[in-house]
């Protein structure tokens, strides 16, 4: 069994979410979603409009997903990818070259994000429209 992990925040789900899960699981039989928790998201001085049970909830839900597990740093990749014996990490192509050091752990692919959709872009039309 081909084992693939991604990571992120995933808050207020959108097409560019559903589409890189979509893609992340062609990649193999099991697809690992590590979720930054509410006290990661603090100390990246990013705030998520769901808490991390409601975003995990979430994910759990999509037919894609098969196992989501919590992110608290920065640093635990290596521990998860060995952990969880993962033979593939993905990630969007926003973060190309970042995560190259895992190569001695797995394979490491970058996938193009969704034209046009993002969460930051999500929650700056909602200010807009609320505000106008």
């Amino acid at each position: 069994m081909k084992k693939v992990i991604t990571y992120g925040t995933f808050d207020l789900l959108h097409t560019g979410h559903i589409n890189i899960l979509r893609r992340a699981k062609e990649f193999g039989d099991y697809l690992i979603v590590a979720i930054s928790t509410d006290e990661f998201n603090a100390l990246k001085d990013k705030e998520a409009y769901y808490t991390f049970e409601q975003r995990k909830s979430i994910l759990e839900a999509i037919r894609y997903v098969d196992e989501v597990i919590p992110e608290n740093s920065w640093d635990q990749k290596v521990e998860d990818v060995q952990k969880h014996d993962i033979d593939i990490f993905v990630m969007g192509d926003d973060w190309k070259g970042k995560f190259d050091s895992l190569q001695d752990f797995c394979e490491v692919v970058y996938l193009p994000r969704t034209v046009g959709i993002s969460t930051t872009k999500t929650k700056t039309d909602l200010k807009r429209t609320n505000n106008g």
